[in-house]
């Protein structure tokens, strides 16, 4: 099992940026993390994945802007937001696939002018 707290959510000009974290209470070292949103009356959407081994890949919508990490040493995993759209409004949530997925309680994103 894992429990994960996500962190670094807000209120956003368009064009500005914001970092989430996501604080595991284990080590991440070995297990695929992913960030998903969800924006109002939409679908979860995956935004970005990084693997056990570190391959990391990134949804289209977000591609260019976005850049997920991970401190194995702080068992954190990062989203870097850049240049943020009025459409990446949304709650953010971390997962880690150990057998099955565990679930964040999710961070508000708000890109607004």
């Amino acid at each position: 099992q894992v429990q994960l707290v996500e962190s670094g959510g807000g209120l956003v000009q368009p064009g500005g940026s914001l970092r989430l974290s996501c604080a595991a209470s284990r080590s991440i070292f070995n297990i695929y993390m992913a960030w998903y949103r969800q924006a109002p009356g939409k679908p979860r959407e995956l935004v970005a994945f990084i693997t056990s081994g570190g391959t990391t890949n990134l949804g289209d919508s977000v591609k260019g802007r976005f850049t997920i990490s991970r401190d194995a040493a702080k068992n954190t995993v990062y989203l870097q937001m850049n240049s943020l759209k009025p459409e990446d409004t949304a709650v953010s949530y971390c997962t880690a696939v150990i057998g099955v997925a565990y679930w964040g309680q999710g961070t508000q994103v708000t890109v607004s002018s």
